[in-house]
């Protein structure tokens, strides 16, 4: 198998430990790849050659529009690369490969866009109530960045946080999953041939507790970025606040996905299918709490059921299937333990439930698409991410009985609305507690288009215009024009 090295200050560079982990394909469940097993040492030099990087290197002497010209490159770059970098990531995370190349097409775009609002970064000139002063502000970047990602789709959330991040002026320290880092790997030698200066990115691998949180210690870096679990991202913004870091925490979700009996049924049946079944249910905006009104639930499920049961499963590398395989064991594991709470907590379960057994599976670790009614918002398959393809059906009366329901959760990423009621649809919309809301849609994102979370869901904002901004500080300056001499005991 061949070794994957680490990348800091333009170098491949072994682990300081001298050790080495294996990665596996889902769908075959057998290691493909090593990669290196970080440590603190590493983390530390990383952070430092980013931070060297920052002050002392040419980075810093660019113009901002050469900065934007140096991510476009990386874009067309991306671009170039994407059938490549796309196969990487199924045989790494498991996942489709119509899912992988779409992700990995788009890519380009972030980097795109950012690289166009580089010199967009504009200060302000106060209009003071003091006289013989001028004061203007500079918004200015932070420093080193350290990007933390998942396994679900590496590149594409790698590209929400460098993006902006490098946009803004800084440098970054990536730190992949230890699950997915093979097409982080391959992506980060695309910044050399960009004209990227050295330090100024920098990936180093490794396990969360060995390298992440001592990039998260780091008193260098300014500024989290993660993408993850509600426990980690709390445990992260716990040991960032005393530094006093930025963080922007992108974390877990039980999104409602609300059936109003006015809605298009067809459309409303795929898009509760691709909430849940799309990407195997590996995603923190899965509709994994389907609300269906009373008056339809029972032919609403008969017809999702109907669905359901036909998705294909097997090889993600063949364009025809349609649910792959689980990206690592723990997570495996943790999906059949749910669906037995299901179970236990006297759901009915009408589709699946289990491991899948079908001879396109092989030795993949998948899991039958699984549907539970007669589910209780309180139950624990209702309140917890499952992060898998388990759907919980929850039956409703009216408007305000969906609300309540919906708000009912301590996460907050995404919901959406199926109704015909264009009333109906503004009045769910401004009272659902979440950061993003699909009406008559599900699963949609956009470089222009602002994402994160409500309470439990995160802190921050990923994509759009107002992304940029978490990037950067505010520095004012007060120019004295001839105001003359004052009091120097008084404030001025």
């Amino acid at each position: 198998m061949q070794k994957h090295l680490m990348y800091i200050a333009g170098q491949w560079v072994e682990p300081s430990t001298g050790e080495w982990f294996e990665t596996d394909n889902p769908f075959t469940s057998e290691p493909w790849a090593l990669i290196a097993r970080g440590g603190a040492a590493d983390a530390d030099r990383a952070v430092r050659a980013a931070h060297d990087a920052f002050t002392n290197g040419p980075w810093k002497d660019l113009t901002a529009s050469a900065r934007g010209a140096l991510l476009r490159r990386l874009g067309d770059l991306v671009a170039q690369n994407a059938a490549r970098l796309a196969e990487l990531e199924v045989l790494d995370n498991g996942k489709l490969i119509a899912e992988m190349r779409g992700q990995v097409d788009y890519v380009p775009q972030w980097y795109y866009y950012f690289g166009g609002l580089a010199d967009k970064i504009e200060g302000s000139v106060i209009p003071l109530d003091k006289k013989g002063y001028f004061n203007y502000t500079r918004n200015e970047p932070l420093g080193v960045v350290a990007a933390i990602t998942p396994w679900n789709s590496p590149l594409l959330l790698t590209a929400w946080k460098l993006a902006p991040a490098l946009a803004a002026g800084n440098t970054i320290v990536l730190k992949p999953s230890e699950f997915t880092s093979v097409s982080t790997l391959e992506f980060v030698k695309l910044f050399e041939q960009a004209g990227f200066p050295p330090g100024v990115v920098n990936v180093i691998t490794g396990y969360g507790k060995e390298v992440g949180m001592p990039l998260v210690e780091h008193p260098l870096v300014r500024k989290v970025a993660f993408t993850g679990s509600d426990a980690t991202g709390r445990v992260i913004n716990e040991t960032a606040a005393r530094g006093f870091k930025r963080v922007g925490l992108e974390l877990g979700g039980k999104s409602p996905n609300i059936v109003f009996e006015d809605a298009d049924q067809d459309a409303a049946v795929n898009g509760a299918v691709s909430g849940i079944f799309a990407a195997t249910g590996q995603t923190c905006i899965a509709g994994s709490r389907l609300l269906v009104q009373e008056s339809i639930h029972d032919a609403f499920v008969e017809r999702l059921l109907a669905l359901a049961s036909t998705a294909r499963m097997g090889n993600p590398l063949d364009s025809g299937t349609q649910v792959g395989p689980v990206t690592t064991r723990p997570q495996y594991e943790k999906i059949l333990s749910y669906i037995e709470i299901g179970r236990n907590e006297g759901a009915k379960l009408r589709l699946g439930g289990g491991a899948a057994t079908r001879p396109e599976c092989g030795s993949g670790r998948f899991v039958e698409p699984t549907v539970f009614t007669g589910v209780h918002n309180d139950m624990r398959i209702a309140q917890e991410e499952i992060f898998g393809p388990v759907l919980s059906v929850i039956p409703f009366r009216d408007e305000e009985d969906a609300l309540r329901i919906a708000n009912d959760v301590r996460f907050g990423l995404g919901a959406g609305v199926w109704t015909r009621d264009i009333g109906r649809a503004f009045r769910m919309a401004e009272r659902i507690q979440s950061g993003t809301v699909w009406v008559n849609t599900y699963r949609a994102v956009s470089y222009m288009s602002p994402f994160g979370g409500y309470k439990d869901s995160g802190m921050g904002r990923e994509n759009g215009a107002q992304a940029i901004r978490d990037y950067l500080q505010t520095k004012s300056v007060w120019i004295n024009m001839g105001a003359g001499t004052a009091n120097p005991f008084v404030m001025r």
